[in-house]
């Protein structure tokens, strides 16, 4: 399954978390597990998040206009944001249910069948992460990444309750079960603020990864020996795109022509390394001071000069 953009991905999760809901409240149902009903509410949160995804994704691929001139990508941190919200909210709520449940263990019913409904829910919610992870890196898009990882948590707090399920049954310790999910809430949490940090740190405009900016680098370094220079360097990104703009010394006798064909080349470079890059380059005269007042905005490559 491969889509050129990011929504058609959204189509798929909303379905994986209506399937989930269903499944996994159907096994609380039937065992009476705690910890299966924090499964639930977890998929719960999966399917508000997935139609905020669609929301944020429909949103963000609309084009550029007067008031929005850099686009409307910075949509995405509204639904990688509000999932972290929620995320944050149930894991409080399971919280809250599971110590009721240690003073108060309850005996756990037809566990074969629903432990048999977790694993469906929790192979589906696998299969959609894997190919959601793989979407959202291909597309840069956090929308995506955010909704895979919350899966993963997931998969991973389901095989959890799984485990706490079958020591229940193997041990008779029915204090187990809201152990399992104390724990399962304290996983979730830990995803929510992990999740909210990086929806706030793409708010902030955190500038490219360092393996991003190292190729930016290598392509600055092939025009040096030419007695070219660069700096000001600065770089953001915006959900899935890139922005980049730097200054560009050249030698004062060069043409407009001359210096414009430069500036293409290495926009055009930077844009073949970095797909869906914005690229903006700002041309100075090499001798004149003035194009070194501005060093202090320099952010990769170090050019003194005496």
């Amino acid at each position: 399954m491969s889509f050129q953009t990011a929504r058609p991905y959204t189509y798929l999760s909303i379905a994986a978390a209506l399937m989930t809901i269903a499944l996994k409240t159907g096994a609380y149902f039937l065992t009476g597990s705690v910890g299966l009903l924090s499964d639930a509410l977890e998929s719960g949160i999966n399917l508000v998040a997935a139609l905020a995804a669609f929301w944020a994704l429909s949103f963000a691929a609309t084009p550029a206009d007067e008031d929005h001139p850099f686009g409307h990508n910075k949509a995405e941190y509204f639904s990688s944001g509000l999932e972290s919200i929620l995320i944050v909210v149930a894991a409080i709520g399971i919280a809250i249910v599971a110590v009721g449940r240690l003073s108060s263990p309850q005996p756990l019913e037809q566990l074969g069948v629903g432990l048999f409904l977790t694993l469906v829910a929790t192979a589906i919610n696998g299969g959609v992460a894997w190919i959601l992870l793989r979407a959202g890196q291909r597309l840069r898009s956090i929308t995506l990444r955010a909704d895979a990882h919350h899966l993963l948590t997931d998969v991973w707090t389901s095989g959890g309750v799984i485990l706490g399920i079958l020591l229940v049954k193997l041990t008779g310790w029915l204090v187990l079960d809201p152990i399992v999910a104390l724990c399962v809430a304290a996983s979730i949490l830990g995803s929510g603020v992990k999740m909210l940090q990086e929806t706030s740190a793409g708010l902030l405009d955190t500038s490219l990864p360092p393996a991003d900016r190292a190729r930016i680098a290598n392509i600055f370094s092939g025009y040096e020996p030419q007695g070219i220079h660069f700096h000001a360097l600065r770089t953001r990104v915006s959900g899935s795109r890139r922005f980049v703009t730097f200054h560009v010394l050249v030698p004062g006798n060069w043409t407009v022509q001359q210096g414009h064909d430069l500036c293409e080349d290495v926009e055009e470079a930077i844009v073949q390394a970095l797909p869906g890059t914005n690229v903006v380059s700002h041309m100075e005269p090499l001798e004149d001071p003035k194009s070194w007042t501005d060093l202090e905005l320099d952010r990769t490559v170090d050019t003194p000069r005496s």
